[in-house]
């Protein structure tokens, strides 16, 4: 893989921030994290976000308050980098299209697809969607009683003259296409879900509408015909484009995955890999739609006032930090088919078993037993391979803890963390390749288990106690604390894209941090090039996370 490029959907700026904007840009932050990692080349990775703002609903909002809706637009999209700075969004550019770089060459896409007859004028009747600024076909109109899909209001009886692409035309390619997995459509649910509609076949979509007297100077003209404007939704679609097609951005396209939820998952799927066949562009590789929050077992509404906005979550971030929040979003979300549900007793739980129970606590122990037994230094390095019982002087320390349970004479307990860290390693890449970015960050995890059973097993504690009666025990404390320290090093590595401070507090107090331009496996490698070394100073430090009390109420968000 030479180049990784991951998008958002740009955001609609009529909307405040909330969980869902952040949780979506956070599974796209924290696969370029971890793919600017993988490779070991930071600059070959893109990261795309942005809003979209030309909206009727703009135009609408802005009225309201009395300002233009560029005024509007402004001021949501300032909120909407607030929040994603608030959640340690590492972008690479955002968007916006009301900029003259977006309108510029989206309408150079739509008179290429004019000029070739993929746009074509005619009239059209249908039931319109204004909450969502589509057409619904008659099909899903009547399904729906005649109210939108997605909000429920009802739907407007329009007839109109418009452009309409010819989506009819790739109708047998698409299906192709998204069958044999050239386009990935992710999860498999939804993959299904597409290429049903797919099969009850396709029409053309308008894509235009015209102007009336009144209507406000907003949006782009169709090219050559000022008389209609492009509908928002098409020309927002090349945004994806239009930010990389330049000299030295061209290298990233096609996208390797458009991430949205899975009420944008027709547009993004069908729509727009279509519009690319027809201007003669690579289609996306992946486009991956995940299903929706839900609040304490409640789908979240205006009506019932539950939407978690954004100063909700960072109260949340303010008492457990903003990584412990990312961690939870990122591992507890709704990335697959179905919904999950933001509850604060399961935030406690999750945080208390994965973060203070588990990479709190181990980080903190190991590196208070290296502070304690070896003087904050590392005098040992080994290969990471022990059996317990062996028939070594180490036998002896454990003793007590065979008869407490542990295995008998002759049975072994093997630990192979060279095997156990490049395990892990192949099986987060394998997960970020199916965008399973939950599963790829909870590969560090299983290593921080792995370290917590084997001090189980080699009690080090024990061992440091009876150190001067047995003729090994200087060398097995000192290696079983390198192999601890290493095997967290490099579940570090993994979990670092869902918590980036965290695991860079880690890496200054162990003097550890990766360097620049080295791959993920050659940073990973168990005693390799970039291991930790003989002489090494690890700093005892403060706990990365203290445990939570599970009685305490949950945050408030602050207003203003």
């Amino acid at each position: 893989m030479d180049t990784y490029y991951v998008t958002t959907p740009i955001y609609y700026v009529n909307d405040r921030p909330h969980i869902g904007h952040c949780y979506t840009t956070l599974l796209a932050d924290v696969a370029a994290r971890f793919q600017r990692m993988r490779l070991g080349r930071p600059g070959d990775v893109f990261c795309l976000t942005g809003t979209d703002e030309h909206a009727e609903k703009v135009v609408q909002s802005a009225a309201q308050r009395g300002l233009s809706p560029l005024e509007w637009a402004d001021r949501n999209a300032a909120e909407f980098r607030k929040a994603f700075d608030a959640m340690d969004f590492a972008y690479d550019d955002f968007v916006r299209t009301t900029e003259d770089r977006h309108k510029t060459r989206a309408s150079a896409y739509i008179q290429k697809l004019v000029d070739s007859g993929d746009i074509e004028l005619g009239d059209y009747e249908g039931w319109f969607d204004a909450s969502q600024e589509e057409y619904v076909p008659e099909n899903t109109a009547r399904e729906h009683d005649y109210k939108s899909p997605v909000t429920g209001r009802p739907l407007e009886k329009r007839t109109e003259q418009n452009y309409f692409f010819r989506l009819d035309k790739y109708e047998g390619w698409l299906k192709e296409q998204i069958e044999s997995n050239s386009i990935r459509v992710l999860p498999d649910a939804r993959k299904n879900e597409v290429l049903g509609r797919i099969r009850q076949g396709l029409n053309k979509v308008p894509v235009s509408r015209r102007i009336k007297d009144g209507d406000a100077d907003w949006g782009i003209r169709m090219p050559n015909d000022p008389e209609h404007r492009i509908y928002v939704w098409i020309e927002a679609l090349c945004n994806y484009l239009t930010t990389v097609d330049t000299d030295d951005r061209r290298r990233f396209w096609p996208a390797n995955v458009h991430v949205m939820a899975k009420d944008i998952l027709w547009f993004h799927a069908v729509i727009w890999p279509a519009m690319l066949k027809a201007l003669g562009e690579e289609a996306p590789k992946a486009v991956y739609a995940h299903a929706y929050w839900i609040r304490e077992g409640r789908k979240m509404s205006k009506s019932l006032g539950n939407f978690i906005e954004i100063e909700l979550l960072e109260a949340y971030c303010e008492r457990y930090s903003t990584d412990a929040v990312r961690w939870y979003l990122l591992t507890q979300g709704p990335l697959g088919a179905n919904d999950a549900d933001f509850a604060h007793d399961h935030f406690v739980e999750t945080y208390n078993a994965d973060l203070a129970n588990g990479v709190g606590n181990s980080t903190s122990r190991v590196g208070n037993m290296i502070d304690k037994y070896l003087g904050g230094e590392l005098t040992m390095l080994c290969d990471g391979e022990y059996g317990f019982p062996n028939g070594t002087a180490l036998q002896t320390a454990l003793q007590a803890r065979q008869n407490a349970g542990k295995p008998a004479e002759g049975e072994m307990r093997t630990f192979h963390f060279a095997n156990l860290t490049r395990e892990a390693v192949e099986k987060a890449i394998a997960a970020a390749d199916g965008f399973e970015v939950d599963e790829m960050v909870r590969q560090g995890l299983s290593l921080v288990r792995a370290v917590d059973d084997f001090i189980s097993y080699s009690a080090p504690f024990t061992l440091a106690k009876q150190i001067d009666e047995l003729e090994d025990g200087p060398h097995a404390l000192a290696t079983i604390l390198y192999s601890c320290a290493e095997t967290l090093r490099i579940a570090s590595l993994l979990i670092a894209p869902a918590m980036p401070t965290k695991m860079a507090e880690l890496w200054q107090g162990w003097n550890c941090a990766p360097a620049d331009g080295i791959s993920l496996e050659e940073l990973a490698r168990f005693g390799g090039a970039h291991a930790l070394k003989k002489g090494q100073k690890i700093t005892k430090g403060e706990a990365l996370f203290m445990r939570a009390d599970p009685k305490e109420d949950a945050p408030v968000a602050k207003k203003d």
